[in-house]
């Protein structure tokens, strides 16, 4: 297969894996190990190692990056990420991904949440081989290729690089972790939709304090998340649903009536997990601003 025909290959695979990580936002190693691209399973993921060297492709087509893994992934500067060198040599599984880099191709990284399930970034690029760190300098935007020294980057080009990987790496992943927490449903209504379902801030996306945490997080239909932002929504620190005292006195549609006014004084639904419920000191600033509003 020619560079040509592997570029549209790998087209085609990410195609069909964004069609399959839209309902969740994150996809599972089952999905990832039979993806069916034209009609055809296909693997994306290694069954044991983090790199995935497949035999009919030049080149690496993914690679997986664990918090809780052996490797030393790491973001540079908030802007660009560093990939470890599989480790043993400079050859090995790191051959192929160094092929990316020379060939140009796209390829996909895989950011593990829980036990087998992933949140895909796509398509990454290697933009540069840091042999002497023993680490490949990944780009996780188009736009980011073509940088004269990714290993020194200018100002403006950190403060671009810095919007693309919230754009791409951490938003993706605070919705992945966000709507695994809850189940796949809104914590409000229990809409089981997913690719109605957003991750909402508690304390505010801009605050310094917004940080892309579970428990910093509520998984929302997106009807209940713009009420949420708009403050016609609140919800206090014991996980009760308030809806705004004005709203409730409206008279309009069955959208209203059902989707908002019904809501009002209901328990918030919450995950499984005591460790990723919504932090109660964030809802409870949040909710003050609710009532200052009202």
């Amino acid at each position: 297969m020619d560079s040509v025909g592997e570029e549209q290959l790998r087209q085609l695979i990410m195609h069909a894996l964004a069609e399959a990580t839209a309902e969740n936002g994150f996809v599972t190693r089952a999905q990832l190990s039979a993806l069916e691209v034209g009609g055809r399973p296909r693997r994306l993921i290694d069954q044991s190692r983090g790199i995935w060297n497949p035999r009919d492709m030049a080149a690496t087509l993914s690679v997986v990056s664990s918090p809780d893994g052996p490797y030393d992934d790491q973001h540079v500067g908030d802007s660009l990420f560093r990939y470890d060198y599989r480790a043993g040599s400079i050859q090995g599984d790191n051959t192929k991904l160094r092929r990316a880099h020379e060939l140009q191709l796209p390829i996909i990284l895989l950011r593990k949440i829980a036990a087998g399930q992933f949140v895909p970034v796509f398509p990454v690029y290697v933009v540069a081989d840091d042999q002497a760190s023993k680490q490949f300098v990944l780009a996780l935007d188009e736009s980011l290729r073509f940088l004269k020294d990714p290993l020194h980057l200018s100002p403006d080009e950190r403060r671009y690089a810095e919007r693309v990987v919230k754009q791409r790496l951490h938003q993706p992943e605070f919705r992945g972790r966000i709507v695994r927490a809850y189940a796949t449903q809104c914590a409000v209504c229990r809409l089981r939709h997913g690719r109605l379902l957003d991750a909402a801030h508690i304390t505010e996306d801009g605050d310094d304090a917004g940080l892309p945490i579970v428990t910093n997080g509520l998984s929302l239909c997106k009807i209940h998340h713009a009420a949420y932002d708009a403050n016609l929504l609140g919800i206090s620190p014991d996980y009760v649903v308030h809806i705004d005292r004005d709203l409730l006195e409206e008279r309009d549609g069955p959208m209203l009536k059902h989707g908002l006014q019904e809501m009002d004084r209901t328990p918030l639904q919450l995950p499984e997990r005591r460790t990723e419920k919504p932090d109660r000191d964030r809802l409870a600033r949040r909710f003050a601003g609710f009532g200052a509003a009202g």
